[in-house]
């Protein structure tokens, strides 16, 4: 009988197909692993990034706030931050987890400013996710949890000296090589106006912060004609409230006497105006001596008038620099406060050259000035609601140190490259049309301006 072709208890070949069997499931399960170890790390980077998120929208909120800890509005951004990048605070189905803390602590350096803030906010994501293949693995584990932790440093803000209150038109307008330099400040424009800032004709700005309320200020249209600003300076848009500084309380007034100019009607005449001169009628008010004109003149004829200490009270008239003698204005003047009320306006005339420093500041020929009490920092303070222009037309040789206040008038700096003016600035409106420069310091406080810059520290 012939022998049959296929012997079925023949069992050569059977490891070969249970190895490759084997192998074939080896594979797959590795592929598995690999696909929900790639989602894993996928998830991971993703919750790096909320986590990030998190940790900037609360430490804005908190700074924003003051009050240095986590409150209902820095987790509410927290929350949303996560929810925009991917992980879903109220997803119905494993939502994410946004926990946040604070923290003075912090690599600060990672955050690429010179000042650390006081606080750090400290956010931690997580999330189950759901997995592909491991439930086959480990038994029933259908989810992983992943999460991030991330730090940031709180919203920094920039001190304001130069405060421009017009809510409406253009609070700021400089022209011809006009110059505003800020010492560690900025300006804040409290316009809602696409208008609200122009800087042209080689006009500049530097300062830490250029601040406005509107938020379609264009800056690529407002800025032109070779004007500038520079690029430390941090541009702001869409402030939610402007600046507005609480203002001091007005001098105590008594008896007003006339411009003393009055009494001297010779040309090149040399008398002493103010407190304790003879001229007008000296009183105390807060602990210091004060004198009150209907209008001062200062520098006429060629006068030589040298200005006594103390407050000076100019009720309804003008106070007005003129050109004066040997190109002095005035001779004195360090140590006064000039208090502008009934519509009371101020003028430097071009040509004019004046030397004024207000209580405690320092003089031009250094040295300190003599105190005016609550007003020392302060120069001149033109009552609110006066409309008066504050006008500065320059000179060759203008110093003037001390916070200038006219919250409800255009202020008007022309002519002069020698005209140098050191201390705050609050007008209703600043325009500035000639070379002269403008250095403010924030050496009055006028509040701060929230630059919307918080930073990851790591």
């Amino acid at each position: 009988m012939p022998k049959p072709m296929w012997n079925w208890k023949d069992e050569s070949g059977q490891a070969t197909i249970f190895a490759a069997v084997c192998i074939t499931l080896i594979t797959i399960g590795f592929m598995a692993f690999a696909i929900d170890v790639g989602y894993m790390f996928h998830e991971k980077r993703m919750a790096q990034a909320a986590a990030d998120a998190a940790a900037v929208a609360a430490s804005e909120e908190v700074t924003y706030d003051g009050t240095g800890t986590i409150g209902t509005d820095a987790q509410n951004a927290a929350d949303a931050a996560a929810t925009l990048n991917g992980f879903n605070t109220s997803a119905a189905t494993n939502p994410a987890t946004v926990t946040l803390s604070t923290s003075n602590s912090g690599n600060y350096s990672n955050a690429g400013s010179a000042t650390a803030p006081s606080t750090w906010v400290e956010a931690q994501v997580s999330q189950p996710i759901s997995t592909f293949f491991l439930p086959a693995v480990l038994h029933g584990k259908t989810t992983m949890t992943v999460g991030a932790t991330a730090y940031a440093a709180g919203q920094q803000t920039s001190g304001t000296c130069v405060c421009l209150e017009a809510a409406t038109g253009q609070d700021l307008l400089l022209d011809n090589a006009a110059k505003i330099t800020g010492s560690s400040c900025g300006i804040t424009v409290d316009s809602s106006s696409n208008t609200a800032i122009s800087i042209y004709g080689g006009a500049s700005v530097c300062a830490e912060s250029l601040s406005a309320v509107a938020s379609n200020w264009d800056t690529s249209g407002n800025i032109y004609g070779g004007g500038t600003i520079c690029g430390t300076t941090k541009i702001v848009q869409g402030l939610s409230s402007g600046c507005a500084p609480a203002m001091p309380s007005a001098p105590g007034v008594q008896s007003c006497s006339g411009d003393p100019l009055g009494n001297y009607s010779q040309a090149g005449s040399t008398y002493t105006v103010g407190p304790g001169s003879g001229n007008g009628t000296t009183y105390t008010t807060g602990g210091i001596s004060a004198v009150c004109y209907t209008s001062l003149t200062l520098g006429a004829n060629t006068d030589v008038v040298t200005m006594n200490p103390g407050i000076y009270v100019i009720n309804g008239g003008w106070l007005t620099f003129e050109a004066g003698k040997n190109n002095h204005s005035n001779l004195g003047g360090n140590g006064v406060f000039f208090y502008l009320e009934n519509g009371a306006g101020f003028v430097v005339q071009n040509g004019a050259n004046t030397n004024l420093v207000a209580g405690g500041n320092t003089e031009s020929v250094g040295g300190t000035a003599p105190s005016t009490g609550a007003y020392d920092g302060i120069l001149l303070y033109q009552a609110t609601g006066d409309t008066n222009e504050v006008s500065i037309q320059g000179g060759s040789t203008i110093y003037m140190s001390g916070a200038l206040y006219a919250p409800s008038a255009e202020m008007y700096l022309a002519n002069g490259t020698g005209t140098s003016i050191i201390g705050d600035v609050v007008a209703s409106t600043l325009v500035m049309a000639g070379a002269g420069t403008l250095t403010v310091n924030p050496s009055v406080n006028l509040g701060t301006a929230n630059l919307s810059v918080a930073k990851l520290a790591q």
